[in-house]
């Protein structure tokens, strides 16, 4: 099977009235259908700027991004940092906004819309407001409204980094079961080596801006939720493995 995603060569820079300041050099990496990737690197390395190049917010300067062969970017969806939900639209009608903009409400959007309200707890609170729900379900709602367009591809820039630490456990877990259940792909930033760790399949390094691919690590744990990765004996030997190529750069 080929690569759902591929990015071949990109290359990204800034221009300012300061001059040209370069963000990511000759990025290359696949990312399989199922699989679920996670990139890190130091803040301030382009982490961010790469999703925004994988969804077409921003094209690459150099190099190629391929999504099924082609540079069609309208099966990708995009969870950002924060829930951005409307205050003055219920949870429901949040979570359709997206089909709405599209125009593709149609019987069986909703139908998708209902069985996920219902599958991942959030049926009784169609009709609030997001003031009424706490940040994990907020972040469970935004997560149905990325999904509602049924994309094959999901871009989560650090989408648990506005939670206290116990809600972001929990919500690792809900989102890991979500996107299991849902057979989707997913490519995630963090500055969080643990959640990294414990919820990928592999693991993108970046170095320091410009950022080009430090590594790229293979993560195989026994089945079971993130939570669990995090207790498992071999969970130690990664993270020390992850936070040394993370500081290959200090050392030399």
């Amino acid at each position: 099977m080929g690569p759902l995603l591929e990015l071949n060569n990109v290359s990204y820079a800034y221009h300012g009235k300061n001059g040209e300041t370069d963000a990511l050099s000759d990025i290359s990496f696949q990312v399989f259908p199922g699989e679920f990737i996670a990139v890190v690197g130091p803040s301030g390395c382009g982490k961010s700027t790469l999703l925004s190049l994988i969804s077409g917010l921003l094209s690459p300067e150099r190099g190629s991004i391929l999504f099924e062969g082609q540079a069609d970017k309208s099966k990708i969806g995009y969870m950002l940092q924060r829930d951005h939900l409307f205050e003055w639209r219920t949870i429901y009608r949040n979570i359709t906004l997206g089909l709405e903009v599209q125009h593709r409400m149609d019987a069986g959007a909703k139908e998708r819309v209902d069985t996920m309200l219902k599958e991942y707890g959030l049926e009784r609170f169609r009709d609030a407001r997001p003031s009424e729900l706490s940040g994990g379900m907020r972040q469970r709602a935004a997560l149905i409204r990325t999904l509602a367009p049924d994309p094959e591809l999901l871009l989560l820039d650090e989408p648990f980094s506005a939670l206290d630490y116990q809600t972001r456990l929990k919500v690792c877990d809900d989102v890991a079961d979500i996107l299991r259940r849902e057979k989707k792909t997913a490519l995630l930033v963090t500055h969080d080596l643990s959640e990294a760790i414990s919820m990928a399949d592999r693991i993108v390094v970046l170095t320091e801006r410009p950022a080009y691919i430090r590594a790229i690590l293979d993560v195989k744990f026994a089945p079971g939720t993130p939570f669990e990765r995090r207790n498992a004996p071999e969970f130690s030997n990664y993270f020390n493995l992850l936070w040394k190529e993370l500081n290959v750069d200090e050392r030399q």
